[in-house]
């Protein structure tokens, strides 16, 4: 197993700075953010460490170069949007970039895409499943004859007034993982596993990764910490950030021992990033970079 970063939190850092940073904390890999160079919509969003639009090959040995001399490797090419938005225009834009990345993962030779699948957020689960089919069928196609995987990442997208009712994203639980799989039947589809999201939806953590062993492509290390006074003040049906908040590793309530352990158990052998979402670590720059070296430290007691 490789220990590495999700690089958007690197916001300020050009690409090669931010892999300076990886390669100073002893890090294995990063996965390096590709937004389109637009203004950010949401936190976390917007950063673009290769600039996937405009990538040619001579680009893509420089970037892997770099990377090389670094000892550090490219996990994944991320990029985080919504290609279900029910704005059609943004819609096609992320599903666009999408393709982008797709092409340039093929260039890259990283070969693994990871994103979200995306969801109509006024519409029913039923309803997002159909669409669901329509929009990804011709994406994992098209990905599959690349020869790259894409990793959806388990995250509801759904924190804050914007988002509600329904989040922006459909694969949340392992019973509707179950049913995108069925009806999106494509090797080339696969997780981006991130534990922190169960928690807040008291769904057990442990026991999908055992389930969906085959199909975990990525994995994710940010924790998550329950406030448990809020949620009995605002109950289960207030926006969630109401009553969790994300946290560095082994500063919340996801048990980490027992996660890797499990990890160990099923032999996943791959990439796997921290993801920094914690505000605490936020006051400055100098602060961002501190968090990766607590991060990194501590979660070398289980990945070395």
């Amino acid at each position: 197993m490789k220990l590495g970063i999700v690089s958007a939190i690197f916001d300020q850092s050009s690409y090669e700075e931010m892999i300076d940073i990886v390669a100073s904390n002893g890090l294995d890999c990063v996965e390096v953010a590709c937004w389109p160079n637009e203004k950010a919509t949401r936190r976390y969003a917007g950063v673009s460490h290769i600039d996937v639009a405009n990538l040619d090959e001579r680009a893509a040995k420089e970037i892997l170069a770099y990377a090389a001399n670094k000892n550090v490797e490219i996990s994944a090419l991320a990029y985080y949007p919504n290609p279900l938005d029910e704005d059609l225009q943004k819609r096609q834009a992320a599903i666009d970039h999408l393709y982008r990345l797709i092409d340039a993962a093929k260039l890259l030779e990283v070969n693994l895409v990871t994103t979200f699948i995306g969801r109509m957020q006024t519409k029913s689960l039923s309803e997002n499943l159909a669409e669901m089919e329509i929009v990804w069928k011709p994406i994992l196609k098209y990905a599959e004859n690349a020869g790259v995987k894409i990793g959806i990442e388990n995250c509801p997208m759904l924190f804050t007034e914007d988002e509600w009712p329904g989040g922006q994203n459909l694969m949340t639980t392992p019973a509707i993982w179950r049913e995108v799989f069925a009806r999106l039947d494509n090797e080339a589809l696969g997780i981006n596993y991130d534990p922190s999201h169960f928690v807040w939806q008291q769904i057990d953590y442990l026991a999908p990764l055992y389930e969906f062993k085959e199909k975990i492509f990525h994995v994710h290390y940010k924790d998550i910490k329950l406030y448990p006074e809020r949620l009995r003040d605002v109950g289960v049906m207030a926006t969630p950030l109401e009553y969790m908040s994300p946290k560095l590793p082994g500063l919340g309530d996801v048990d980490w021992g027992r996660y890797v352990s499990a990890l160990t158990d099923i032999g996943f052998d791959g990439y796997s990033c921290i993801e920094v979402e914690d505000k605490a670590f936020e006051k400055n720059y100098e602060d961002v970079t501190k968090s990766v070296a607590l991060s990194t430290k501590y979660l070398r007691n289980f990945v070395i």
